[in-house]
Formats: C-alpha cells, structure tokens, sequence
C-alpha cells in the first residue's frame, strides 16, 4: 500500500534491482555495522497484526506471518541488515561461489541454539535438505530448485553444488523462507515440527527466542544476549506479537494506542482516518506486494487445455483493474499488468498489451467462441477474509460483478480462514483462488521460477519444458540487458497462457506510536520486518 508517496515508494526497488545479485560472484565478507549494539536493551513493545502464523518450522511455511516470526527467532547464513541492498554474513562468516556452480559458506566460530546447542555447517546442511526432503505443499521447497546437493564438509564449511551455474540469485535465495537455520537434534528430518514443540525446545539462534507462544493469538519475543549476526543488537528486551482476527479491532487498539505498532494489515479507510490521530504516525515504503488469481489447470472449468485456455483469456479480458484499485483500495494498490510489479529491472506489462488496459468485451467472447466454450461460464472462485486485508470481500465482490456484467460468466464466490485456506488451496479443492506475495528478495526473479517452474509454490500443475528453460536462462544470465529480454519473454509467455492473472500491487504500510523508533527503518525492499530496529 501508498499513502504518502505514491509510485516512489516502489521507485526505491528499482535502484536496488540486480544490485543484490551482485553479491553471488563476489564475497559478502565484511561483518556489518549494523551487528554493532549495546546489550539486549530493555523495556517492552507490543506490535499488532491480522496475519496469521502456519508453521514456525521453515519447513512447513512460506507465508508472510511464519516469516515473520522466522526473522526474529532464526539466523540465516546470510540476511540483509536495515537498509541494506546486498546480504551480509549473519551465521556465516563469508560466502562466496569457488566455482560456478559451488557455493561455499564458512561459518562463524561458536555459535550456539538459545538451547546450548551447537551452530554449526552440519546444522546448515540438515536445515536446507530436510526442506527438499520434506517438500511440504505449503513450504518453501520450490525455492531451491537450483540445489543440486548440500554437504557440511566439516563443522565450519558448508558447500551447496547447484545444477546451473553463475545462480545470479542464489545469495538471496539464502535470505528466504528456505533460510533458517535448524536445530538438527530438535527438528526431524523427516516431517514438519509443531509450534508447541519447537518453543519448548527452544532451537533458535536470532536476535530474540520465544517466551509465551499461543498460537495466532499471542507471542512473546525475548532478546537473545548471545545473538551474533547481521541484525542489530534488540534494542527492546522483549516485543509481544498480538494477533488480531479481523482489522477493525487492530485499528481500535493502535487508535487507541493500546498497542505500539501496527503491522499488516489495516484497511485502506482505516489507514486514512488514522493519519489524523494525534500521538500517531503513519509510514510506508518499498515492498513489492502482489495481488493476484490463481487458476487450477486441473479443477478450473473447460473440457480440455483449449477452453481451459480461453476461460483464463476471456477472464484477463474482463477484468477492470483501476476499477478495483479506486472503488476498493482508495487507490493504496495500483493496477499491476504482469507478475513483475512495476521498478523492478525488467518488468514489463505483458497483460495491457495482450488484453488492453480497460475491459474488452468482444475480444473476451471471441475467446470463448472460438474454443467452443458454452457461455456463461460457471466460475468458482475463492478468496481468503484475513490474510491479505479484510477488504479482500470487497475486492473479490467487484470482481464478481466485473465478470458477471460480461454476461459471459457467473461467479460462485467462496471463502475460507487462512489456516484451512492455506492447505486445501494446494490439494486441488479450488479451482481458482485468490493469493497475494510478499517478495522474498528485491529481484524479478523472485515474481517467476516460485510459481512457474518446477515443483512450484502455486501446485496448480502448470509447468513447461520452454518456460523451464526460459527460467534458468534468465537466472543464470550475467549480462543485464540480456537477463533483461528474458524476463520480459517470460512475462510474455505467462500473460499468453495466464496460469496467474495479476491484479494490484502495493508497498508497505505500517502505523506506530509516536515515541516508537526504528519503524521506517525496517520498511525497506527486503521485506523483513526486524523487530531488532524498533526502540522507544
């Protein structure tokens, strides 16, 4: 979302672009500035969010609530401090790639799980392959595609070989949700640990650990004195994470400052009226949100690939995206024309081209008829109330009547709570549905090979020998204007056969107490929101 400063909030993106990606053939060896920190702080906070936690274990989430908690309680070999724009060492010491396709981390000396555990390569490796080995339909698996294998050759040195070399992305991949580092004597190789039992052991190693944890309802963090990594020292002893069901209440108790922060996500109204509130501050900045339809190549409705086809393609001619940014978002999202939002480097509007900025009615039959497609179309969507903003109904309401004022289409809206929502959209029980993204990492990569190569985040059995190709071509290419014209063919591609239907996007929005410090610091392109940066 935008409140203040309209597209400049993502205009930051753009100048970091590839800039992270930099950092893949070189050698992020130098300790950051920002590690430097007086003690574990003192005094309290308490932060609010409508978000929703699916799994503390890496393993079994990619979402933004688990990532959330992942960022406080976990170290990564390498993370991006505060405003930061390349990662910096935070369990490893140094990491570089020694060949093309071997990259190589030495881990820092003594580090240790708040349990007493040690922190070593051999935890490294266990951490990335049991999320391989686990392949959770809701975790981060497809992320590391690249892997080839991962191998602690000794306690110190951990060594990833990947099946296509000179990985422009990989050094970020390691800041991702396929990051954290493990406890390998608490977390099984082989399935999914619960949140009750990952507290009671107590197997982290970030800048704070978890005292009282009920789950989706509150969380207390507590600074961790022997935390030795990329972030600051926590300059707050302890933040308590308040979960909130719907946004209302969350805009009632920062209103009523009875919380400190509030963090995801307020609606656009309340966002608005709250920037009037004495003793309030209202900030924003870069982030790259998505909003987005995903369409069950499987479940969706048609006889066979070509209608399926020409339901996707008269549907991306139906839909009024300004409309929707204006009557809903007060225009806090803006319409997004391709799965890479707008400021990243090479990011085009591959579904304007193709389909044109305003609904077109004639080109949408013609789809249709042209496929032998009996019309209207019966359409079951789903969208989810509370995970990505309670205005979600409205949205999906004025996308109802959008494709219903078509005559070419009759909508049957579902919806479901994120928890319930999260599992069964990956078992094939919704034929389109509703998903939003949170940007792993500032790179347009990041927008394509999760929900278009293979074994993809989205399950929703699309995948192609062409795009696969295109995906590694890209990802693999060092020379920035050709990597540029690869991504824009692969956005191409996805608006012509429309897996995804891109709708919105935004940056991020979060409002605070006055005496609360450090929040516009943590709103930058990393999308971690570090309670490490927060004081009062």
């Amino acid at each position: 979302m935008q409140i203040r400063r309209g597209a400049a909030a993502l205009a930051g993106v753009a100048t970091l672009g590839l800039l992270v990606s930099a950092c893949g053939a070189g050698n992020p060896g130098t300790k950051s500035e920002s590690t430097a920190g007086a003690g574990a702080g003192t005094g309290s906070l308490i932060v609010g969010t409508t978000d929703k936690v699916v799994s503390i274990d890496p393993a079994g989430a990619y979402d933004n609530g688990s990532m959330q908690v992942q960022t406080q309680v976990f170290q990564y070999l390498l993370n991006f401090p505060e405003g930061q724009n390349k990662p910096q060492p935070d369990a490893a010491e140094k990491c570089e790639f020694t060949t093309p396709t071997e990259y190589t981390c030495t881990m820092k000396d003594g580090l240790k799980f708040a349990n007493g555990d040690p922190l070593t390569a051999k935890s490294v490796a266990f951490s990335y392959k049991r999320i391989v080995d686990i392949n959770d339909p809701n975790g981060p698996a497809s992320l590391l595609g690249n892997m080839k294998s991962v191998e602690a050759k000794d306690d110190k040195t951990v060594v990833f070989t990947l099946k296509n070399g000179n990985d422009q992305t990989w050094p970020q991949i390691l800041v991702t949700s396929a990051g954290p580092i493990v406890d390998e004597k608490v977390y099984p190789a082989d399935k999914v640990l619960s949140d009750d039992e990952a507290v009671k052991a107590q197997g982290f190693s970030g800048p704070y650990t978890i005292g009282t944890y009920q789950k989706n309802q509150v969380a207390q963090f507590k600074a961790n004195p022997s935390y030795n990594g990329a972030f600051n020292k926590p300059h707050v002893a302890e933040v308590t994470m308040k979960y909130y069901t719907d946004a209302d209440n969350l805009k009632l108790d920062i209103q009523n400052k009875n919380i400190d922060v509030a963090w995801r996500s307020l609606t656009p109204t309340d966002i608005e009226s709250l920037q009037n509130v004495d003793g309030l501050k209202v900030y924003t900045g870069a982030g790259g949100e998505l909003r987005y339809m995903v369409f069950n190549l499987k479940t969706m409705p048609g006889d066979n690939d070509a209608q399926k086809l020409a339901v996707r393609q008269a549907m991306a001619s139906s839909i009024d995206r300004d409309a929707i940014s204006t009557k809903v978002y007060k225009g806090t999202y803006k319409p997004s024309f391709s799965q890479v939002p707008p400021g990243l480097p090479g990011a085009n509007e591959a579904f304007k081209a193709l389909y044109g900025e305003k609904p077109n009615l004639d080109e949408a039959k013609k789809f249709l008829t042209d496929a032998g497609v009996s019309t209207p179309v019966s359409l079951q969507i789903w969208y989810n109330p509370d995970h990505y903003g309670s205005s979600s109904d409205q949205e999906y309401n004025e996308i109802k009547r959008q494709l219903e004022a078509t005559n070419l289409f009759k909508v049957n809206l579902q919806s479901a709570e994120w928890t319930t929502y999260s599992k069964e959209r990956a078992k094939d029980s919704y034929p389109i549905y509703q998903l939003g993204w949170f940007p792993d990492f500032p790179d347009a990569d990041n927008y394509l090979t999760p929900f278009f190569g293979p074994n993809n985040f989205l399950q929703s059995h699309y995948s192609n020998d062409e795009m696969n190709k295109l995906l590694v071509a890209q990802v693999t290419e060092p020379d920035q204007t050709k990597r540029e014209q690869l991504l824009g063919q692969i956005q191409d591609k996805v608006a012509k056969e429309v897996p995804t239907l891109p709708m919105l996007y935004g940056a991020q929005v979060a409002v605070a107490k006055d005496d609360v410090k450090g929040v516009q610091e943590t709103l930058d392109a990393a999308f971690k929101f570090r309670f490490t940066s927060l004081s009062k």
